[in-house]
């Protein structure tokens, strides 16, 4: 699913009009009745609805709104419409016409002085203030108006975007002063602050609500941000043929586990080879074998000439695909190794955990990374990497501009984890849950891309696969052994049953 910026979903709704011989009012007329019809799921009619609307587009959503919800059997709607500069745009004046020629609505058209109404935890708002349309942060009554409605803990349902929130980037602007909304309603396609972490107390709940936007336009418009879905990973996955042997899917090298920390290497091998990888080899440090070819009898154990950690890191062999990372430490001779291996090696990689501690010792390790490398890092190693950051907006800014200028994939784990590419082209994943907030999850993320470079997808594809089907299995083995108890290695053991989900068309 594309995400599109503010002004792009406007050309949108124009072209929407236009395409189906509509006026815009009658688009947002189409918008409201599917808020509303959203809003009546949720309350009563009894229910007190405090309704506040600005003097654009978004203010006209709102009363249109309160007008069906009214006709719709809800009495205790009470209306402000913000009209203190004096000029409303046309269709938030045509609502408001609707809407003062009905008796019995509570409707309040504040000019000047304003006196709140009493707001309880028990009453709900609907926030049309500014929507989209904002072109600068709240100034005055605004702000004590958005605190004053944080402040009274009554729900907050905010049509478009929550009032002070911008639809992309929002830099230097303070969130006390935006509304705090328990339940955001967007239209069609989600906007880009929706994914950033510090934006989730604003927003709360989102939801999309079709309104039947301009199908075509929204195909021939492009973004370079994109919500990835079932839909869009399905037809990536290729089908077995009938005769195929386990070279057809690939040979993965993986460069995993030390002394006190072979789980990571258990898991990492253990989830690429449920993710459909043909052969799975371990380097790893001489006293792991036991530990390895019990828990993975499936996979082969190459060991280290040194006891206890990984001090030589050369391919023997030709392997389709090559990871590093999970469990390694970060000694001086493990560094050494990796330096030689980015050097030296041809296959596809994906480094993760201690190989991108190991870089972060040794930072000049990046400028030798091979073209299209996968890295996986969480916020920390990020962070570790390439300086820190205040903020998940600021961290996705620079993983566009680091994956442009090392030429390498970035898969940014998080609630959303983002796929970075070089092109600057993010791919947000829509799969996962809290309870993947584990030790272990990312070691199995790297078996699971690993597993999909060894079988011949393109590096950027197997990172984005790779990332929905981790997800995907995070949501089965949670569904089974909840959020709190699920731990690395059911995930693991679900990425086979994930990528069957996929395929077949299961909900996912």
């Amino acid at each position: 699913m594309k995400i599109f910026a503010s002004n792009v979903i406007r050309e949108i709704d124009n072209a929407t009009c236009e395409a189906q011989n509509l006026n815009s009012i009658d688009l947002m007329e189409r918008a409201a009745g599917a808020v509303s019809c959203e809003i009546i799921s949720r309350f009563l009619p009894g229910q007190r609805i405090v309704v506040v609307a600005g003097p654009g587009n978004n203010g006209g959503d709102a009363l249109a709104v309160a007008r069906i919800l009214f006709e719709q059997g809800y009495r205790k709607v009470e209306v402000f419409l913000f009209n203190v500069f004096g000029k409303l745009s046309h269709d938030c004046d045509e609502e408001r016409k609707k809407l003062i020629t009905m008796d019995g609505i509570d409707f309040t058209e504040v000019k000047r002085d304003f006196s709140p109404p009493y707001l309880g935890e028990n009453d709900v708002v609907v926030d049309g203030l500014f929507g989209s349309g904002l072109r600068q942060p709240l100034q005055g009554g605004f702000v004590m108006l958005a605190r004053y409605i944080n402040d009274s803990g009554a729900y907050v349902v905010s049509i478009d975007l929550p009032s002070g929130l911008f639809g992309e980037w929002n830099e230097n602007v303070s969130h006390r002063d935006m509304i705090h909304a328990d339940l955001t309603l967007t239209f069609q396609t989600p906007r880009l602050s929706f994914f950033f972490a510090e934006n989730a107390d604003i927003i709360g709940e989102w939801k999309l609500l079709d309104i039947d936007l301009d199908a075509e336009k929204m195909k021939e418009l492009s973004t370079d941000f994109m919500l990835v879905e079932a839909g869009s990973v399905r037809p990536l996955l290729k089908p077995r043929p009938k005769f195929s042997g386990k070279r057809n899917y690939g040979s993965v090298l993986m460069m995993a586990g030390s002394i006190g920390m072979m789980g990571a290497a258990v898991m990492s091998a253990r989830s690429c080879l449920r993710s459909g990888a043909g052969l799975v080899t371990v380097h790893s440090a001489k006293v792991g074998m036991p530990v390895l070819q019990t828990a993975v009898p499936e996979a082969m154990f190459e060991p280290d000439r040194n006891e206890n950690c990984i001090s030589d890191m050369t391919i023997h062999h030709s392997h389709q695909a090559v990871a590093i990372g999970p469990g390694i430490g970060t000694q001086d001779r493990t560094i050494d190794a990796l330096e030689s291996l980015l050097k030296n090696c041809k296959s596809p990689l994906v480094l993760d955990a201690d190989a991108l501690n190991c870089i972060a010792k040794r930072p000049s390790l990046l400028e030798i990374l091979p073209a299209h490398t996968v890295i996986t890092p969480h916020i920390g190693e990020f962070d570790r990497l390439f300086g820190e950051h205040p903020n998940s907006e600021e961290r996705l800014k620079k993983a566009i501009d680091m994956a442009k200028y090392y030429n390498i994939i970035i898969v940014l784990k998080g609630h959303y984890t983002a796929t970075v590419r070089p092109t600057g082209r993010v791919y947000f994943n829509s799969t996962g849950n809290p309870g993947m907030a584990t030790a272990g999850a990312g070691d199995v993320l790297t078996g699971v891309i690993a597993a999909f470079l060894a079988q011949g997808y393109r590096p950027e594809h197997a990172a984005t696969i790779g990332v929905f089907v981790h997800g995907v299995a995070g949501d089965m083995a949670a569904a089974e052994n909840g959020e709190y108890g699920l731990m690395a290695g059911d995930i693991a053991d679900y990425c086979g049953k994930a990528i069957k989900a996929i395929i077949n068309r299961e909900r996912v």
